[in-house]
């Protein structure tokens, strides 16, 4: 019979005035004791609607059914027969807007930590030593997959299940995409996501490293190698800013440079050959996840760090639990505030930032209301770096390089629904057909479009 517990099993987590000056994870993993606790919350519904909200349709009462019985390596085969990164997702992915937001357990309470429990089942795995499913014979195909982040390394792993000989080119000197540059060490050990490569290099997708696509080969030159197909996965690396003067001042960093130094470079280590700008007060501009991430490094390497968002609380597009944790470990909100201009001192650094007030008037295109300055509202606030974390879109330099790649106005390649590009044999999916989203929507794309290249090389 279910635990009828109407709230979740609590996560142990370090204590907020102690992580916030460390970049170890903050949560710490349930026991098997915990895991089988929120395990038997679960309900096993005949019709599960968790799986109709999971992007890559983990088979979710399943692998929970599992660890009820004990059989964690069970647990496991059902939860990696779907997700090629359960130990990622289990961290980062937004469960409560997704399966978890679909659980009946949360009508009259919470609902099943489904997010937890896939973590706890994936680090077993990997503590054991437990061997995804055995790929098929070699079919003789070659396909290339540029970009080694989500979307990239879950297109990967399907195909070599199938049999394909599969060649992942990462830009970076580090395979992971944004897992490895952009989230941060206390949010998603680096560990975790080189031993979820490892285990697609033990299935023989070959990575190569340092492969700019684009300059080093195009995707034509691919072709000509013998590459039958090419999965786009490279991602949105392209900053945005808020085009306002004093963007060029020394002390204003986009959130991917800021974030890329401390969690692929290291930064925050004393001995860092790279090492970030040296904070007083910080101004993180944004309300989404890469915003928090900014913030809560910048705040673990010691500065009074600042939350500048032009909407409410409301509206915040970050995950609550970013929020709770950011707001547990001393970052400040200051919402209805939108940034006018960043000022320099004499030796061209940031040294204040003007500001104006808002307040939310009628909805905009996106469902929301618009954010409407308040006359004679403008304030000064004494900062010495800006994070602009409002976004960012794909990088051009594939599609330029590439004749007959469609994309639409905002630079994504345009793709049809099981991932075709206008070229035949490119495919593409994640935030370089979409701009930046989730982590496990990029997984979808990628595992959409495996299924595609299957079908297109079988049929060609």
């Amino acid at each position: 019979m279910a635990d009828m517990t109407p709230v979740k099993t609590k996560m142990p987590e370090q204590e907020p005035d102690v992580r916030n000056r460390n970049f170890l994870e903050v949560a710490l993993g349930y026991t098997p004791e915990l895991a089988a606790r929120e395990a038997n919350r679960c309900l096993r519904c005949k019709n599960p609607r968790c799986v109709e909200g999971c992007p890559v349709n983990v088979p979710i009462p399943e692998f929970i059914g599992k660890v009820q019985e004990g059989d964690m390596e069970g647990a496991y085969r059902a939860l990696s027969r779907a997700n090629a990164l359960p130990a990622v997702c289990g961290r980062v992915c937004p469960q409560e807007n997704q399966c978890e937001g679909r659980c009946v357990r949360g009508i009259k309470g919470e609902s099943v930590g489904i997010g937890r429990l896939e973590r706890f089942v994936a680090d077993w795995a990997l503590e054991h030593g437990v061997q995804d499913a055995q790929t098929a014979p070699s079919n003789g195909h070659k396909v290339a997959v540029i970009g080694s982040g989500p979307a990239g390394l879950t297109c990967a792993g399907e195909l070599a299940k199938k049999g394909y000989a599969v060649t992942v080119f990462e830009a970076f000197h580090v395979a992971g995409g944004v897992l490895s540059y952009g989230i941060p060490e206390f949010r998603l050990p680096k560990s975790i996501v080189q031993k979820e490569v490892a285990k697609l290099e033990k299935m023989g997708v070959e990575i190569r490293l340092n492969m700019v696509i684009g300059k080093v080969l195009s995707i034509d030159e691919l072709f000509e190698m013998g590459f039958e197909a090419v999965f786009i996965g490279s991602g949105a690396g392209l900053p945005q800013f808020m085009k306002i003067p004093g963007e060029s001042l020394v002390g204003v960093f986009s959130a991917n440079e800021y974030l890329t130094r401390i969690n692929l470079m290291k930064a925050y280590e004393p001995d860092s050959a790279t090492p970030i700008f040296e904070s007083r007060k910080v101004a993180v501009l944004g309300g989404g996840n890469v915003a928090m991430d900014a913030a809560r490094c910048a705040k673990r390497m010691g500065a009074e760090v600042h939350i500048v968002y032009r909407r409410g609380e409301a509206e915040l597009p970050a995950r609550a639990e970013e929020v709770h944790h950011a707001k547990e470990e001393g970052i400040q909100f200051d919402l209805l505030c939108n940034p006018v201009l960043i000022e320099g001192d004499e030796r061209g650094r940031v040294k204040s930032m003007k500001c104006v007030r808002m307040e939310l008037g009628e909805p905009d295109a996106s469902g929301r209301r618009r954010p409407v300055p308040i006359e004679g509202s403008e304030f000064e606030m004494e900062v010495d770096t800006v994070i602009v974390a409002i976004g960012t879109s794909p990088n051009p330099l594939i599609r330029s390089t590439t004749p007959g790649l469609d994309a639409n106005s905002r630079g994504c390649i345009t793709t049809a629904p099981d991932g075709a590009t206008s070229r035949e044999g490119v495919f593409a999916g994640g935030d370089a057909s979409t701009g930046a989203a989730t982590v496990i929507l990029a997984m979808g794309a990628g595992k959409t479009a495996a299924k595609s290249i299957d079908e297109f090389l079988m049929g060609k």
